[in-house]
C-alpha cells in the first residue's frame, strides 16, 4: 500500500478553505472600517469579522489565498499587527516582500 501524504493540514470548516485570524491594533472605528474595507476587496476572502472591541479580525478565505497576502493586505492599512495564526496555528507576522 501507498502512503498518502497531505500537502497541509485540512482547514476547519469546508474542505479547501482557511481560517485566518489576526490580532491588529485598531484605536477608533474607522481603524476598523479600513480593515473591513481591504477584506471586502481582497480576491478570495468568503467571510470576515472585524471587532474593535477584540482588536481581531477572523476570516475564512479559500484555499488559494494564502496568509501572507491577508498579512499584507491589513498591514497596508497602517494598522499595526500583532499576531497571527493560520487554521490555529501561530504564523509569523513580519510582512514579506512582494
Amino acid at each position: 500500500m501507498a502512503d498518502v501524504v497531505a500537502a497541509s493540514a485540512p482547514a476547519p470548516g469546508e474542505a479547501g478553505e482557511h481560517k485566518y485570524q489576526f490580532n491588529v491594533s485598531m484605536s477608533c472605528g474607522g481603524c476598523s472600517g479600513a480593515v473591513e474595507r481591504v477584506l471586502k476587496k481582497l480576491e478570495g476572502v468568503k467571510s470576515y469579522e472585524v471587532s474593535l472591541d477584540t482588536q481581531s479580525a477572523t476570516i475564512i478565505a479559500e484555499e488559494s489565498l494564502p496568509y501572507e497576502k491577508v498579512l499584507r493586505t491589513i498591514a497596508k492599512t497602517g494598522k499595526k499587527v500583532n499576531s497571527g495564526e493560520a487554521d490555529g496555528v501561530a504564523q509569523s507576522v513580519e510582512v514579506p516582500a512582494e
